[in-house]
């Protein structure tokens, strides 16, 4: 039993140890996913060390205690802040008087053909405007149905699991397919016009996740999300980035982002609102992501019912409003420094 429990404890301490690493490749990055996942875990360890020791406590359980214990530490600050106890980037709404948007993002799981629960869920929902990702041919043709009630789209269906597709009921102009990074992973750009004075900045994004089976490296993850940060901040309007990021909020690479951009995470002091994976209760994370600049306020934040995706939806009503409580962050010379090299590497 004490030799389990030191094994435990010591895979537990390295995959705590691995994602302070700064390096791309997919064993040093995957382990930033399950960190609420790996605070439970150290706790019920720390628990095991903890009644083990209470009457004669050796010399090693009392380093696992105080190691096992420094972790635990250290995951609860960096959860804190996706907490409902943690300080909101962004501010809840004042008024339904104001400009408001009502989104929708999902990754659709290009192999679902459920495609009714998808069309339910929209039409229940009804958003201004839906991005549904990992989207081919088939899932194009089964919601044709919307072009009436939603006449503005972009469609990049694809088979290879980046086809974007995105449904307006608003005007867009200024709309393109680009493809940032990699030649068979788009991305879109586009001004959705609310009226003749006010128009929203909306990047739509699907990178690569760095797992073996897709991207053995986060570095095309990384470049492609930081590229669009930087767009987003030399944007002086609303701005907005949705879509399947393949990263959690509390990972290095997005907190990059969010210096980078200028922009605000709606998760933070609000609540984790994972999204992956949908079929397995204890191996859940935020994946999908809805960033704002700060002119917006947060009306609500929502995950949506399992529609046979691997991913829940996620959806939210943000309203363009003056305030001066949204918190951003900035990044330092270090940091923009850091941003440029990264590009430039998924760019090579």
């Amino acid at each position: 039993m004490r030799q389990i429990l030191i094994t435990i404890s010591v895979l537990i301490l390295i995959s705590g140890l691995l994602p302070l690493i700064k390096h791309d490749n997919w064993t040093f990055r995957v382990f930033e996913y399950p960190r609420v996942q790996k605070f439970i875990i150290t706790l019920v360890i720390l628990a095991f060390w903890l009644i083990k020791s209470y009457r004669n406590p050796e010399w090693l359980d009392l380093f696992f205690i105080i190691t096992i214990s420094s972790l635990a530490i250290f995951l609860a600050v960096k959860i804190f802040p996706f907490t409902s106890f943690g300080e909101k980037m962004i501010a809840d709404s004042q008024s339904d008087e104001s400009d408001s948007i009502h989104l929708m993002v999902l990754n659709v799981y290009q192999h679902n053909t459920e495609y009714k629960k998808t069309i339910s869920l929209i039409e229940k929902v009804n958003p201004d405007v839906f991005f549904l990702v990992e989207t081919n041919q088939a899932w194009a043709d089964a919601i044709q149905g919307f072009k009436k009630d939603y006449p503005y789209q972009i469609e990049v269906p694809l088979e290879n699991t980046y086809g974007l597709l995105f449904y307006s009921k608003y005007e867009f102009t200024n709309e393109s397919v680009n493809y940032l990074i990699d030649d068979e992973i788009p991305s879109i750009e586009l001004d959705l016009v609310l009226s003749p004075e006010k128009s929203i900045r909306i990047y739509g994004i699907h990178p690569t996740p760095p797992v073996p089976s897709e991207n053995p490296r986060s570095t095309d993850r990384d470049a492609e999300i930081l590229k669009v940060g930087k767009k987003a901040k030399e944007h002086a309007g609303p701005c907005i980035v949705i879509g399947d990021l393949n990263d959690v909020g509390w990972s290095y690479s997005s907190e990059l982002f969010l210096k980078i951009s200028g922009l605000l995470d709606l998760r933070r002091g609000r609540g984790l609102f994972n999204t992956f994976h949908a079929k397995y209760f204890f191996l859940r994370w935020p994946l999908d992501h809805i960033f704002v600049s700060e002119h917006f306020t947060l009306n609500r934040i929502n995950i949506h019912p399992d529609v046979n995706s691997d991913h829940f939806p996620i959806g939210c009503v943000l309203h363009l409003e003056n305030n001066g409580n949204n918190q951003s962050m900035e990044a330092n010379e270090e940091e923009e420094e850091e941003v440029e090299e990264k590009i430039e590497e998924g760019e090579e």
